[in-house]
């Protein structure tokens, strides 16, 4: 019987904080069998699931069961009542989904999605991963770039847009060095219509919480000592135009990570699947055909 390549959506429940009080329900897309082996692809802060459709149709047609699902406080997934988005937390979620699977999954990890990946491996669960791609992501960040994100992602995060051709405009403005598009079609799954009548960014602006936001937490500080205990087959993708990951800082995650494999995708930013999403998926594809779908778990 053949199996429809996708989408077709699901959901995983996990705690919304340590004392296992409360949940929240991640809803994913899924494409491909659900028998063949699972790669999860987790998109970066702001964001949602809707950032890999090409890759993740492509993933199912090499043999994968892709897997995107909304991080907490985005999309269409739960946002977090008690406010808990520090960077561990992305990663608990992950080695709860992971749970959940049959399999040990592949990780492609964008930016937040990345760091979440790199903890859940490094630090909380070693052995939980099968294989992780890095997006456009390392241990240390460029400081600069990091802040011109930020400055994107909260510019309009309470006022919101009068239209989708306003939100338009700041992303052509954000991302100067890619096509803009004809239609709203991808832009309008990344924001929400509200009851007043703007359009605001589809995820919750108490990510930024001074207390259980992004930036805080003890987790968060063990990025490269996470990296410097990978032992599974790893990748970083960088945007060749990133000014989140520079060749300085890709250096340092090899150095940590030597047994790295790195690939720099040419006319790509920060959101390289968006921006060059056929070298992206080519890349990503090929180092997974090298692992093998039937290769057990490293």
């Amino acid at each position: 019987m053949d199996v429809p390549l996708g989408p077709v959506t699901r959901t995983f429940t996990v705690s919304d904080d340590l004392s296992g009080d409360g949940e929240l329900h991640l809803v994913a897309d899924t494409w491909g069998d659900p028998t063949d082996p699972p790669v999860l692809l987790l998109h970066g802060g702001g964001q949602t699931r809707h950032a890999w459709g090409g890759t993740a149709a492509a993933l199912a047609r090499h043999g994968w069961y892709a897997i995107a699902y909304d991080q907490r406080g985005h999309g269409d997934s739960d946002r977090s009542p008690t406010r808990h988005y520090e960077a561990g937390r992305f990663a608990e979620d992950l080695v709860e989904v992971a749970a959940d699977l049959d399999a040990a999954p592949v990780v492609v990890g964008a930016s937040l999605g990345g760091l979440a990946a790199l903890l859940a491996e490094g630090i909380l669960a070693p052995g939980l991963l099968r294989s992780l791609v890095l997006v456009d992501i390392t241990p240390r960040q460029e400081r600069e770039g990091v802040m011109r994100i930020v400055d994107f992602m909260l510019r309009h995060a309470e006022s919101g847009f009068g239209t989708l051709e306003e939100a338009a405009d700041a992303v052509a403005a954000y991302q100067p060095h890619r096509a803009r598009p004809r239609d709203h079609t991808g832009l309008r799954k990344n924001l929400r219509l509200d009851a007043d009548g703007r359009w605001r960014w589809h995820w919750d602006p108490h990510l930024f919480d001074p207390e259980r936001g992004l930036q805080t937490g003890t987790v968060a500080g063990r990025f490269a000592e996470a990296a410097a205990r990978l032992r599974l087959p790893t990748l970083l993708v960088r945007g060749q135009l990133s000014d989140l990951v520079s060749p300085e800082t890709a250096a340092e995650f090899l150095a940590l990570a030597p047994h790295a494999r790195f690939v720099d995708v040419s006319g790509a930013g920060h959101m390289v699947a968006g921006d060059r999403n056929d070298r992206f998926t080519a890349a990503v594809v090929d180092f997974l055909a090298e692992l093998g779908p039937d290769e057990p778990t490293g």
